[in-house]
């Protein structure tokens, strides 16, 4: 159920929240090195609330060189030493490393004319799934698709992307509409993964 502001009611009242559900949230994202930020944010968010990357994520761009996969894959000890002393970020070994690893392996799968993009648009055929549930309620917590790609994810190497985690870069990359009926924004993103 939407709130009297007709917008999801996850992201509260919070105004850094309420600005990322208005302008970022569903929309469909392409940009493989976004796709990419989007889920290490996403993998960063394990075990955390998603208002503490959202407050965290300037000081993460910056530590990570703006997640410029060419950089990060080349970052060596000095660099994992310089993260994890950064009060800014999640100081979290486990997701500084997969961090590293997933942009290595990004760099991999594009120097072997993969897409990154174009693989993980391919989970949901190339365009979003228009959902637009009823009601919060009516939300899964992850799908066949999201099975799907987390299962390739690990295959491929990457770390902190379960099923669960991959449902909610999904959702947050537009690759399904999950923005309630009646939000102001679930007709909006329905048009914008039309177009």
């Amino acid at each position: 159920m939407t709130e009297s502001t007709g917008r999801c009611a996850w992201c509260g009242t919070d105004p850094l929240y309420v600005a990322y559900h208005d302008t970022e949230w569903g929309v469909p994202e392409y940009d493989a090195r976004a796709l990419w930020e989007k889920l290490v944010l996403d993998g960063f968010q394990a075990g955390l609330a998603w208002i503490t990357i959202l407050r965290k994520r300037e000081t993460l761009r910056a530590a990570f060189a703006n997640f410029d996969p060419d950089v990060v894959a080349r970052f060596d000890d000095a660099d994992r030493e310089r993260l994890l002393n950064d009060p800014g970020i999640i100081r979290s070994r486990a997701k500084i490393e997969a961090t590293i690893k997933g942009a290595r392996i990004f760099v991999e799968m594009r120097e072997n004319g993969e897409d990154f993009s174009a693989w993980l648009w391919s989970f949901v055929g190339g365009s979003p799934i228009q959902e637009a549930p009823a009601t919060m309620g009516d939300v899964p917590t992850q799908t066949p698709e999201s099975v799907a790609m987390a299962k390739a994810l690990k295959k491929r190497g990457f770390n902190f992307c379960g099923p669960v985690i991959v449902y909610a870069f999904m959702q947050a990359t537009g690759m399904v509409n999950d923005h309630v009926q009646g939000c102001f924004r679930c007709e909006e993103v329905r048009a914008m993964g039309a177009s």
